[in-house]
């Protein structure tokens, strides 16, 4: 009865909670990353560095858009850097995440595998 019961926990209420507890993770991960908000403050100014509006003569105007124009482009590199980070560090996450269910599953059947494979012999 008792390892009944370690079987049913395992593959019923603990296996549930391990995929809980994966989705969670997952989830945290693309939270850390926040891509939604990157992905909308794309070309945003960097660190909201912007220059003058530009009031003025030809010069000081063509100054100011061609600072706006960098900071612009900046902020869109370093947005999109993170953002192909954080989905390398999302996929990363599922593929273990895949990995551990599969584990997860597999795991209560080593002893058995053990105990056929020591029998015809291989170790």
């Amino acid at each position: 009865m008792f390892l009944v019961g370690i079987f049913q926990w395992w593959y019923g209420s603990g296996w549930l909670r391990h995929l809980k507890r994966s989705y969670v993770g997952i989830l945290r991960t693309a939270d850390f990353f926040s891509l939604g908000l990157l992905a909308r403050t794309l070309f945003n100014p960097f660190r909201q560095i912007s220059a003058t509006s530009g009031v003025g003569s030809l010069p000081v105007k063509l100054s100011s858009f061609f600072d706006r124009l960098l900071s612009r482009s900046i902020g869109a590199f370093v947005r999109s850097m993170t953002m192909l980070i954080g989905l390398i560090a999302i996929l990363a996450r599922v593929l273990w995440t895949v990995i551990s269910i599969i584990a997860w599953t597999l795991l209560p059947l080593t002893p058995v595998v053990g105990f056929v494979m020591w029998l015809a012999g291989g170790a």
